[in-house]
């Protein structure tokens, strides 16, 4: 009993205290702000921040020069973080943003140590090859496909079906036969930031060649809104309902999987953490460059040649393909085992007009060659090229040989002016004469000399031919007008062989000759030119919109030459390059 009663004590006086303490804790509450009331506060300022932030950065934004403007709405648009976008804007002169453009991809470089950039370099090809191959009435850059092109690179598989059709589903999508839109697949086996195995989407619903990205597995279903047609397996054996698909809360119209398991990819959440992350710029490994590269050129003793042309990327920034040529005849070789061997360092730095480096490449070339036909290999050349992708303005730009064998060295200094190309006047790169035009592999795609998207185009400096040979033609035209209804642009290509003023050869590309294109048109032809005579000519190529009725004619001066005589006689000088 004595047990019992102080228990209930216990209790008693234990309530008692709470109650007593109520009033002190409300007392002291009502001497404080509320605290909720002071978070929403500070949400409220935050948000005010916020807006007048964004204010400011769009007066900001309105007051940039062009060039700056299209860096940052076309160049650098998927891969500058927002902090980067905000700091470029807060500059006030141009020469800060220059430096900071020189900053952001110093940072982005993977080798701080080399004069070259590797990975501004790569990105300027992503976007040459996305305008190329995903242009679809818009440019390529600016399609779905281009922009995680663009941002990740290629993807490691593609399943592609160009044409849609009959599409048997897999079981995480319910099984069962279905018609389909156009759709492609593109799978990343690892992507920093986002993981492994990470796989998209891309559906053509209109049938006009422009890919979206979608998170929903059911949206390249054609027969979705057909009633009784596409069933799933459970819907075809009764045991679903195909109106349950229309019920889903995620937005997707998708089935319920075979067995009712639901593979992570396929969860809701996972869909939109992916869906975010895929569009924010990719990582930045912030990296500083500290390299400061001199030359000091005291003889001009090796001669060679030298060729730029000039290539769109977007609308301010141009691919320049410099192009070195030297004779063999300036090497100097040393002899071992039987094989003649020359080493040439090469030095190339790009500078704007106050002094400021914009880029510098480096590189040897080695030329090799059998002892028993060096003299032969006397009358060739050895062929150079780097590709620099530049904003339009005026250069320097500074070559450097230094033959390793003989010490002699070889400069040139010379102006080098990129053109600006218009957004919406037909427009083409330079006209390229090549002895070779051939496709590379997938693997190989925008990487090595000579390497245009997926064409190889070695030039020809000299521009001379023999009558056995064939004439290389690449010319890339720009802004072709693409027409609303059918989504495809309309183009005549026409080529014109001239001798003193008088045409001598024409033939016209029939429309089903030309590639698939849509504001851009990349022509690759090779000429025969067995039907000149030896002599001097110019080689015409006009392309004309027939939308826009816009016509571009581009031109450039060619030599053919006697073909070489058989090798049974008995004097004959070996032609050579």
């Amino acid at each position: 009993m004595g047990m019992r009663r102080s228990a209930k004590f216990f209790v008693f006086a234990a309530l008692f205290g709470s109650l007593a303490l109520v009033p002190r804790v409300v007392a002291q509450t009502q001497d404080q702000p509320p605290r909720d009331q002071d978070q929403q506060s500070q949400k409220k300022a935050a948000k005010q921040a916020a807006k007048e932030r964004e204010r400011k950065d769009k007066d900001l934004y309105k007051e940039l020069a062009s060039p700056y403007k299209k860096w940052l709405d076309e160049d650098v648009v998927y891969i500058i973080t927002p902090e980067e976008r905000g700091a470029f804007l807060h500059l006030s002169t141009n020469e800060e943003r220059e430096q900071f453009i020189e900053q952001f991809w110093q940072r982005r470089n993977p080798d701080p140590d080399s004069p070259e950039n590797t990975f501004k370099e790569e990105h300027y090809r992503r976007i040459a090859y996305a305008n190329e191959h995903f242009a679809s009435g818009i440019p390529g850059w600016k399609t779905d496909r281009g922009r995680i092109y663009i941002m990740w690179g290629k993807p490691d598989e593609i399943d592609s079906h160009p044409s849609g059709g009959t599409y048997d589903r897999p079981a995480e999508e319910g099984g069962g036969e279905t018609s389909t839109f156009p759709f492609e697949d593109w799978r990343y086996r690892y992507l920093e930031g986002i993981g492994e195995n990470v796989e998209l989407e891309f559906v053509d619903p209109t049938m006009t060649g422009e890919y979206h990205l979608t998170s929903d597995p059911s949206e390249k279903d054609a027969l979705t809104y057909v009633p009784g047609a596409g069933l799933t397996q459970m819907e075809s054996m009764g045991l679903a309902s195909k109106t349950s698909r229309f019920n889903n809360t995620d937005g997707t119209h998708s089935a319920a999987p075979i067995g009712g398991m639901q593979t992570e990819a396929q969860n809701e959440f996972t869909r939109l953490e992916l869906m975010a992350k895929i569009q924010q710029p990719p990582p930045v490994k912030f990296k500083d460059l500290e390299a400061v590269v001199t030359s000091r050129v005291v003889r001009d003793q090796v001669k060679f040649d030298y060729h730029f042309d000039f290539l769109r990327i977007t609308s301010d920034t141009v691919l320049v393909p410099i192009t070195i040529q030297i004779p063999t005849r300036q090497l100097s070789f040393q002899e071992k085992d039987g094989v003649d061997s020359a080493t040439i360092n090469l030095f190339g730095r790009i500078t704007s007009l106050s002094g400021r480096i914009v880029n510098t490449f480096e590189d040897t070339v080695h030329s090799d060659i059998p002892s028993s036909l060096l003299q032969k290999s006397l009358k060739t050349s050895r062929i150079y090229q780097k590709a620099v992708p530049l904003t339009p303005g005026l250069y320097r730009l500074d070559i450097v040989l230094k033959d390793v064998n003989s010490g002699n060295v070889g400069v040139v200094n010379t102006r080098l002016a990129v053109p600006q190309y218009s957004d919406d006047q037909l427009s083409s790169s330079s006209l390229i004469l090549a002895d070779e035009i051939t496709r590379v592999s997938a693997k190989d795609i925008g990487l090595g000399q000579f390497v245009l998207g997926d064409v190889k185009v070695r030039p020809k400096l000299n521009a001379t031919f023999t009558a056995n040979d064939a004439m290389g033609v690449f010319l890339q035209i720009y802004n072709l007008k693409v027409d609303d209804k059918t989504h495809r642009a309309d183009a005549s290509v026409e080529y014109r062989v001239m001798k003193d003023k008088q045409q001598v050869l024409k033939f016209d590309i029939p429309k089903d000759r030309l590639p698939d294109h849509g504001e851009e048109l990349t022509l690759e032809n090779m000429i025969t030119l067995g039907s000149l005579a030896p002599g001097k000519y110019k080689l015409e190529v006009a392309v004309t919109d027939n939308i826009s009725k816009q016509t571009i004619t581009r031109s450039s001066d060619f030599t053919v030459k006697s073909a070489p005589a058989p090798a049974v006689a008995a004097n004959t000088t070996p032609q050579g390059r």
